[in-house]
């Protein structure tokens, strides 16, 4: 299940307890909130699977731009030979080549940095998100923990 319907879900059990008078306390099913938060804990790791995904697609991305790199490499070189062959155009060949050499591994190093910036971006969001959720959980803890010592010292 999702971590954010499992924060609604105890939001909503906490929403449908029954508050004690002249206070902002309230009553809540203790069953479910522990079977909420086990959820929580099961669906957490799931997030931090979700983040090692984006690091695997970052560094297939960085995969495809070397391979993508090396063939414009190769091309070149191969494109560099052909015109060695030809002397009265052999300079010309050499500056194109390393060109072209140059270029593509500027276009690399380009796809590595967008890599870079979309896995920054993605486990940025995850982070603020993670910590929104435990952020939550914290507050619905100490809210027990309240009420529970106010019922014993109620009693």
């Amino acid at each position: 299940m999702d971590i954010l319907q499992l924060i609604d879900r105890l939001e909503e059990l906490f929403n449908e307890s029954k508050n004690f008078p002249f206070t902002k306390n309230v009553m809540v099913d203790e069953d479910r909130m522990l079977d909420i938060i086990d959820q929580m804990r099961i669906a957490i790791p799931e997030e931090v699977k979700k983040a090692q995904q984006l690091l695997g697609q970052r560094d297939r991305v960085l995969a495809q731009a070397q391979e993508e790199a090396n063939r414009t490499i190769e091309i070149a070189r191969q494109k560099a030979d052909q015109m060695v062959t030809r002397d009265a155009i052999m300079q010309e060949a050499q500056r194109r080549a390393e060109q072209i050499v140059a270029q593509a591994r500027i276009d690399a190093e380009n796809i590595r940095s967008d890599a870079d910036e979309y896995v920054i971006d993605s486990l940025t969001q995850l982070q603020a998100e993670l910590e929104r959720i435990i952020n939550q959980v914290n507050n619905g803890i100490r809210t027990v923990k309240d009420e529970q010592s106010r019922r014993a010292s109620a009693s």
